[in-house]
């Protein structure tokens, strides 16, 4: 039986990354050595989407409230887009120190029940 899921972020600066989960985000984390950190997420959902082809992946994080959630991440410095409405929910796209993405939305979607 699934007892979890592990997402994993690549990143040219892995620690750049980790810190921004565990002090900007406040990821509770475990350090399994060394200085690596394994994160422990919110509850989650998985949709699956109709493309051209296999073997792409995204994540994006939820929130309840991304005006507040944009207010802690300016507090932070941290980069991000400017929101956008979209159908399914409000959406910035934040920058990650180590490079790339990552989805921040609140949703305006029923949430899968947990």
């Amino acid at each position: 039986m699934i007892s979890g899921a592990h997402a994993i972020i690549h990143s040219k600066d892995a620690e750049a990354g980790r810190k921004f989960f565990r002090d900007v985000l406040k990821f509770p984390h475990v350090d399994v050595g060394e200085g690596w950190l394994i994160f422990a997420l919110p509850p989650a959902e998985l949709a699956v989407h109709p493309a051209r082809k296999n073997g792409t992946h995204e994540l994006y994080l939820m929130c309840d409230d991304i005006k507040a959630m944009v207010r802690q991440l300016e507090r932070e410095k941290v980069k991000y887009s400017n929101p956008s409405e979209e159908n399914w929910g409000t959406l910035v796209m934040v920058k990650l120190p180590g490079g790339g993405e990552l989805g921040l939305y609140q949703p305006k979607h029923p949430l899968a029940p947990r």
